[in-house]
């Protein structure tokens, strides 16, 4: 999205978007110590794709823990300890995902000097690192007023709501989802839909659950400045 002044009186362009993924360029990791080693060197994309990709990829089903890393701690290396250290890491708190993977590393060798051995897995459960590419298309819808989100929120889907309200926080430049940064371009009439948006905690909602959240964060907010025609 553009900077505020850019984005005033802009209508809005609903996208939405898949995922193409493919191998990330670093070895497999059949133990805890190879993990630690391969995140270090693997690429930024690859942690991209392991923490935060998981919420839009159709293969994603744990209900517990948001990230790769911590899934295979615990369905792999039995290791609900790490899994539970892994796990409440939200990357969005992360000023970089060069912070992420220094704390990632960290939890890591914090939980090698507990242990007596390296925990590992047989070959074929090992990780497998993967990156994706975000291909972007356009949903034929258009709005004219943050106000319509009220109206068509129900019935974008979920690749579009994670591109817009999640994956727009490493594109815009206030870091930043889509609707907030359309709303800053507007006016002061928007200041409540962006409070509530701002006041969403996503990371850790499944995709449906932040639908709904959003639906009911900004059902009771006044339609006054909604263009109607």
């Amino acid at each position: 999205m553009a900077g505020h002044s850019e984005t005033k009186n802009m209508p809005f362009a609903v996208k939405d978007c898949a995922l193409i993924t493919r191998m990330g360029g670093v070895d497999t990791a059949v133990n805890l110590r190879e993990l630690r080693e391969r995140i270090k060197v693997c690429p930024e994309a690859c942690l991209f794709h392991h923490f935060m990709e998981t919420l839009v990829r159709p293969s994603f089903d744990d209900p517990e823990f948001r990230n790769d890393f911590a899934v295979w701690s615990a369905r792999y290396l039995r290791d609900r300890v790490l899994a539970e250290r892994l796990g409440i890491l939200n990357p969005y708190k992360f000023d970089n995902l060069k912070h992420l993977r220094e704390t990632v590393v960290e939890i890591i060798d914090d939980r090698l000097s507990e242990m007596p051995f390296v925990p590992s897995v047989p070959k074929g459960d090992d990780f497998i690192f993967m990156q994706a590419t975000t291909v972007v298309f356009d949903a034929g819808l258009t709005l004219d007023s943050p106000f319509e989100l009220q109206k068509i929120l129900p019935e974008l889907s979920y690749s579009s709501l994670y591109y817009h309200f999640i994956e727009a926080r490493r594109r815009t430049p206030q870091r930043v989802d889509d609707f907030t940064a359309w709303c800053y371009g507007v006016g002061d009439e928007c200041e409540q839909l962006i409070e509530a948006f701002r006041t969403i905690d996503f990371y850790y909602l499944t995709l449906p659950e932040l639908k709904k959240t959003l639906i009911e964060a900004i059902k009771p907010i006044s339609l006054r400045g909604r263009h109607d025609g």
